[in-house]
């Protein structure tokens, strides 16, 4: 199988979609099939479009050039669509647009988490799949962060790539407040790994650069349990780092979160409602941490679900092409032309 993915991965820190196509690469490549990020090729089986965003420097081909090579070139070739953003995340107007459009040239759309499919993010034409992402259990290695005693202060933790104040800040401001308060004092340390929101300077968090790959293991191991606050996370691979290193999670209700974090840790929906779950958080840690040993979402079982999706998309190509109808929207087949 040769399978082209829109996107060229950067070494270093650079936020999920970076690690998802390594690990995509890595997985497709070790059973001996082909990774190519281009379509100069005539025998591409597979286009895997995970950004549509032309002013992204990384994207390779667009949506508009699978569908044609998939005219033009190899009519069996399949376009799977990965949806993994949303206006909601960051309280932007043009996102949900940008994939509908893309959304028009795809075969197969698969969704990160359950919620996305709600959403006003794709066309509902074809057939579609929800794969839940997954970390690298090789490096974030299970049961390696400390565990609390409950004698020291907790230790929470949270890294983002991205900066945006959605990543989680209003909770962290009221975190960073409670911990000035006679209460809380000496019972919790706050670490936040990565970029961090504007305007962020919070006396009572431990700011930290971004890192990647086994020296973010290392320095969330040092924790005991991991705190999300982001609002509207299509997915992340934040959280997920976090469990797999066996880190109780104190996550928001929020998009991605209850699906991928329920069973394994206290949620809560804001600022408000914040430090009764905190509370409860640390009663419940001791019962919540040898869940963790158990957290399901891996890379590998990731990587198994998308390559046995290839590879039944692949025998159903010819009848596939046979289905596709490139000029049923004539608007929305030039849109995707267009760069915006």
């Amino acid at each position: 199988m040769k399978v082209a993915i829109n996107y060229r991965r950067v070494e270093g820190p650079w936020g999920g979609g970076n690690r998802f196509v390594g690990a995509i690469e890595a997985a497709l490549r070790a059973r001996g099939d082909v990774v190519v990020h281009d379509l100069k090729d005539r025998d591409i089986d597979v286009a895997l479009i995970i950004d549509p965003r032309r002013r992204n420097p990384q994207i390779t081909f667009w949506p508009n050039e699978a569908l044609a090579y998939a005219q033009r070139v190899r009519p069996t070739c399949v376009i799977v669509h990965r949806i993994n953003e949303c206006d909601e995340r960051k309280g932007t107007h043009t996102m949900n647009l940008r994939l509908r459009i893309a959304n028009y040239c795809a075969d197969h759309t698969v969704f990160v988490a359950s919620w996305l499919k709600n959403l006003n993010v794709w066309r509902r034409e074809t057939e579609s799949t929800v794969v839940l992402g997954g970390g690298d259990d090789t490096v974030f290695k299970r049961d390696s962060a400390a565990v609390w005693d409950g004698k020291v202060p907790l230790r929470l933790v949270t890294h983002h790539w991205g900066a945006h104040p959605n990543k989680g800040l209003d909770v962290y401001r009221t975190l960073s407040a409670m911990l000035s308060e006679p209460e809380w004092r000496g019972r919790v340390v706050f670490t936040h790994i990565g970029n961090p929101p504007p305007d962020a300077a919070l006396a009572n968090v431990v700011w930290l650069p971004p890192l990647d790959g086994p020296p973010l293991a290392q320095a969330l191991a040092e924790n005991h349990a991991y705190l999300t606050a982001s609002i509207c996370e299509p997915a992340g691979n934040h959280h997920i780092e976090g469990a797999l290193l066996g880190m109780p999670i104190l996550y928001r209700r929020s998009g991605a979160l209850p699906e991928y974090c329920g069973p394994y840790g206290t949620g809560f929906d804001g600022p408000v409602d914040f430090p009764d779950a905190l509370n409860k958080f640390i009663r419940d840690y001791t019962t919540l941490k040898p869940k963790l040993a158990e957290y399901p979402h891996t890379s590998t079982k990731m990587a198994t679900q998308y390559l046995a999706l290839f590879d039944r998309l692949v025998a159903e190509g010819p009848a596939i092409a046979a289905r596709r109808k490139p000029w049923r929207n004539p608007l929305v087949h030039a849109a995707n032309r267009f760069p915006f």
